[in-house]
C-alpha cells in the first residue's frame, strides 16, 4: 500500500511544481492546492499506515496493553487541512480581485507597477 501512495505523492508533487510554473493566476492556485494534499499525503504515509488499534489507555493502566496507532500525524493532517482551506480561500479572494482590477490572470500583463513605454530601470551600480 505504501508504494502505490509513494506513486501517488509524486504524482502529486509533479502535477503540483508545473500548475505553479504557470503563467495564469488560476492554475498556480490548484498547483498551492495539489502541493498541500501533496504534503498531507507525505505525513500520512509518514506516520506509517499500519492495521493497529486507536490509542485508547484502558482504565487504570499507565500505558497501552498492546501497539497503537500513532495519532500525531492524524492530528497535524487535520491541523494542515483546516490551515490549507483558509489560505486557499484567501488566495482565490486575493485573485478574484486582482482580476476585477486588472482584467487579466496573466501573471506578465499584471505588471501595473511597470509601464511597457518606459525604459528598463538600471541593471547595475
Amino acid at each position: 500500500m505504501e508504494p502505490a501512495l509513494v506513486l501517488l505523492i509524486t504524482c502529486f508533487f509533479t502535477a503540483s511544481i508545473y500548475l505553479l510554473l504557470s503563467k495564469q493566476v488560476i492554475r498556480m492556485l490548484l498547483g498551492i492546492a495539489l502541493i498541500s494534499n501533496g504534503v498531507n499525503l507525505l505525513i500520512f504515509t509518514a506516520g506509517r499506515l499500519t492495521h493497529e488499534v486507536p490509542p485508547i489507555i484502558p482504565p487504570g493502566a499507565l500505558t497501552p496493553a498492546v501497539a497503537t496507532a500513532n495519532p500525531l500525524p492524524q492530528a497535524l493532517i487535520l491541523t494542515a487541512i483546516v490551515i490549507s482551506f483558509s489560505f486557499f480561500a484567501f488566495l482565490l479572494v486575493l485573485s478574484y480581485r486582482a482580476f476585477q482590477e486588472l482584467g487579466t490572470d496573466n501573471t506578465p500583463e499584471m505588471r501595473v507597477a511597470e509601464p511597457v513605454d518606459q525604459p528598463p530601470p538600471p541593471g547595475g551600480y
